[in-house]
């Protein structure tokens, strides 16, 4: 049985830190008022030299390290993004080039915040159909650069990052090995009008900026995130008890704390980052899970759920035994 692994993990931030107090000298807005409504505290912005694909080559450098393994071996990059740095090529192929890596697989994956997990599942099959050997999963983005920074409700929430993943071939004949052991994913246009951009190559010709009907999107994703963890648990054959860890997309504290009860999950085995790097789109589940295995809380053998949902609306989530 062919199971992909994940042997490393890595994340990059940018260098310039943003607390609730600072962005509330330009925004018409408090620390306390953030705070209130979705437990942020500080979010991390992008210089101008630092793109999407920077980010991603950052951290992809700490997923590299921490797997033991050089650039050369990796033959397939999947990196998802909304914030890609040119309309074409892929960033995923700019990192691959930054990476010095000749010739691999290399391509971007559109699926917002939920494009971690979309990558993960693309990454997978492709491993366990014998393409490759050998993956860089991440999720990278500049989310600064289609916010609209007059308009309170949705700049308050995002902020720039990357996080990575290596995922590897290992064949095991045991059922309770380590690897990806289920993922799940949805999606359901009809929602787009709550949470999009007003912008695109086809239609404006611009990048255009971030919209979003916040009550509707957080009624949705405590209802989906929920349902899509029952499900991908099942699919597992694992039960919400037996979760050492749930690794969610980090949009906001309320969602995260509702999502948990739902599922009568403690709220101490939910790993939590939003307070620090807000929402990073498509970067927030591999930059949480990066924090909590080197800070030592996720260890091998322990079950994981990676879950997230966004724009679309898309959804998703992953079991793991690490």
């Amino acid at each position: 049985m062919i199971r992909s692994v994940i042997t490393g993990t890595g994340s990059a931030l940018p260098a310039r830190r943003v607390s609730n107090a600072e962005l509330a000298q330009t925004v018409e807005t408090s620390d306390e008022w953030i705070v209130e409504r979705t437990g942020i505290r500080f979010r991390h912005i992008a210089s101008p030299d630092e793109t999407t694909g920077t980010l991603a080559y950052d951290a992809s450098k700490a997923a590299l390290a921490a797997a033991g393994c050089a650039a050369q071996d990796i033959d397939l990059i999947v990196l998802a993004t909304a914030t890609p740095d040119q309309t074409f090529p892929s960033t995923a192929t700019k990192v691959q080039a930054m990476l010095g890596i000749d010739d691999c697989v290399a391509f971007d994956v559109a699926a917002v915040c939920s494009g971690f997990l979309y990558a993960v599942q693309v990454a997978d099959s492709m491993i366990r159909s014998g393409v490759a050997r050998r993956a860089l999963v991440i999720g990278s983005e500049t989310f600064s650069r289609i916010l609209d920074w007059e308009d309170r409700t949705t700049c308050v929430l995002f902020g720039d990052g990357a996080g990575a993943i290596v995922l590897e071939a290992q064949d095991t004949a045991d059922e309770g090995g380590r690897g990806i052991l289920t993922t799940k994913l949805h999606a359901d246009g009809r929602h787009n009008e709550l949470l999009y951009v007003d912008g695109g190559v086809s239609t404006t010709g611009t990048v255009g900026k971030l919209r979003m009907k916040g009550r509707e999107v957080f009624r949705h994703a405590v209802t989906n995130l929920a349902a899509v963890m029952t499900e991908s648990l099942a699919m597992a054959g694992i039960e919400a008890a037996d979760v050492d860890w749930v690794v969610p997309h980090q949009a906001n504290a309320r969602i995260l704390d509702a999502t948990a009860r739902k599922l009568g999950l403690a709220p101490e085995r939910v790993v939590v980052t939003v307070d620090q790097h807000a929402n990073t789109s498509a970067a927030s589940v591999p930059l949480a899970l990066d924090v909590a295995v080197r800070d030592g809380r996720i260890r091998q053998g322990q079950i994981v759920v990676l879950e997230a949902m966004g724009g679309g609306f898309t959804w998703g989530a992953a079991v793991v035994r690490f």
